[in-house]
């Protein structure tokens, strides 16, 4: 009876320790890694977003030391950093931007008509940006026009 107690006590506290670095990485660190991300989540490049999420891998290696990365992501019922920059690319895009009344909408390239986009099999509101450069084309307001209206 002793024993059963002792395990049941030793699981409450590791089960609270755990819960405590989940709760301290998703309120201190993961903020930090992922501040302003609407605005600089296009520009990555695949070595820098790997490098982001290498930060994640190593936070989840400590929280959960059994499991392998996906698993400890289930467990811990967070994103990989990508999904979460992307989701948060989109809210802001679709709140912020395309709204009209926004401080922001000026920004977007005029509207494409009505009766020809009717007509097409990808009805985007607003025109392709033209841009001459990759570090334009990867820009936030070009990125999101392709992939998110």
């Amino acid at each position: 009876m002793q024993i059963k107690y002792q395990m049941q006590k030793m699981a409450k506290i590791q089960c609270n320790t755990t819960q405590n670095m989940r709760l301290n990485y998703c309120t201190v660190i993961r903020p930090i890694a992922k501040y302003a991300s609407p605005v600089w989540h296009s520009s990555l490049t695949a070595a820098q977003s790997d490098v982001l999420e290498s930060l994640q891998k190593r936070a989840m290696n400590i929280i959960f030391p059994g499991d392998n990365y996906t698993g400890a992501l289930t467990t811990a019922g967070v994103d990989t950093l990508r999904s979460r920059r992307e989701t948060l690319t989109r809210r802001f895009f679709t709140r912020h931007v395309l709204d009209e009344k926004s401080c922001l909408h000026y920004l977007l390239p005029p509207k494409r008509d009505e009766k020809i986009t009717a007509r097409l099999r990808k009805r985007r509101t607003f025109e392709q940006c033209r841009t001459k450069t990759n570090r334009f084309y990867n820009s936030f307001i070009p990125y999101s026009i392709r992939n998110f209206q």
